[in-house]
């Protein structure tokens, strides 16, 4: 997956209008500062539990795309930015969705699927697709489960070949997981060694908010059941 194109402020402004989110029920003043706040209140070195986020950054085309042929999946209001708790329940959880996602998708690029160089996101109604399908599915299928939207945030990143790549990250209690359809493993974004570009906003996914800092060093095994209380 290459890096994908992102939008220029006016033009994000104006999707931002057409998709609905001129309705959400919070003042101008309130939103800005809400989307300008640090949501986590970790520390932002490499080690840190949850990767600190930056201001509004621009928003992948492909989820604008995404959200032109599927207005219902994007015109939600915003909520409060909201964590799952990390219990064994809700890791198994994760664990079957995340495998599940993988083995049930046959990986293709996006100009063979599509036949188009610009990023297309959507979910696999082929099964097959690359790893925006697989993460687009994984989120899909957490919110079937019951696990909040605020916690599941589509995420771009530099892999280790230094390519575009796109996971899920879930916000939990005890730190940023991560999904991934090059690992079956469920890690933390500080296992990864992925450089973190930019994700969604806990409060409103049509809102994507900068990371741009380096997810510690990879590691193939982590055992993440060691976070559960």
């Amino acid at each position: 997956m290459r890096h994908v194109p992102v939008l220029t402020s006016s033009i994000l402004l104006g999707f931002i209008s057409l998709i609905g989110a001129t309705s959400l029920q919070v003042s101008p003043a309130a939103a800005q500062s809400t989307l300008f706040k640090r949501i986590s209140a970790q520390s932002s070195g490499d080690g840190s539990l949850s990767a600190a986020v930056g201001g509004a950054t621009s928003v992948p085309y492909g989820w604008v795309d995404f959200c032109h042929r599927r207005p219902k999946e994007c015109k939600v209001p915003a909520l409060p930015a909201k964590n799952v708790k990390l219990t064994a329940q809700n890791l198994r959880i994760l664990k079957r969705i995340n495998l599940k996602a993988n083995n049930s998708i046959k990986p293709v690029s996006n100009f063979e699927h599509w036949g188009t160089m610009e990023d297309h996101w959507d979910y696999p109604v082929d099964g097959t697709g690359d790893c925006k399908i697989y993460a687009l599915y994984k989120r899909k299928l957490l919110q079937e489960a019951g696990f909040p939207r605020q916690a599941l945030l589509m995420t771009v990143v530099h892999d280790l070949d230094n390519e575009g790549h796109t996971i899920l990250t879930v916000k939990t209690d005890k730190g940023d997981l991560v999904l991934d359809n090059l690992v079956d493993e469920i890690r933390p974004w500080n296992a990864t060694g992925y450089y973190f570009v930019k994700r969604q906003s806990q409060q409103n996914p049509n809102i994507w908010v900068s990371i741009n800092r380096r997810g510690g060093t990879p590691k193939t095994l982590t055992n993440v059941a060691k976070l559960v209380d």
